[in-house]
């Protein structure tokens, strides 16, 4: 993984073989980002993708291993008992042009993945909620 930063926008090239959630988070963790809005394209030939299901209060995951290019990544960071927390969701689509996507829980990038992450100022933690059965925003004074 490769970055440089102008402003509060740090510019990110993930390389065949890379893990785009793990390196996401460490980039996250090393360069102290708490609060940002992510953002990607690319192509990638191995991802895991969810669904929540709101009865069950669980996630249902599929994996997909072919060649694939991004046509949707966007998520959030934030955190959750001090630590850095992702939230993202992915779409991608194979050489037919059908589209497979929902939470992303891993992703490996056949080719490049070229990511911009915004940071903003402040914090919003994450709290579980019995009720929805996931963690959600929680704003804190």
């Amino acid at each position: 993984m490769h970055y440089r930063k102008f402003g509060n926008k740090y510019y990110v090239r993930m390389d065949r073989g890379e893990e785009i959630i793990s390196n996401l988070k460490a980039l996250c963790e090393s360069e102290e980002i708490r609060l940002g809005e992510v953002k990607a394209l690319g192509a990638v030939n191995d991802f895991t993708v969810g669904l929540f299901n709101t009865q069950e209060k669980k996630y249902h995951s599929n994996n997909f291993k072919f060649d694939a290019e991004i046509v949707s990544f966007w998520g959030t960071v934030t955190t959750m008992n001090g630590e850095v927390y992702l939230h993202i969701h992915m779409s991608a689509g194979d050489g037919e042009g059908h589209v497979y996507g929902g939470h992303l829980n891993r992703a490996v990038v056949s080719a490049t993945c070229e990511m911009i992450v915004e940071v903003s100022e402040g914090t919003v933690e994450r709290k579980y909620s019995e009720e929805i059965g996931l963690n959600l925003f929680e704003f804190i004074d």
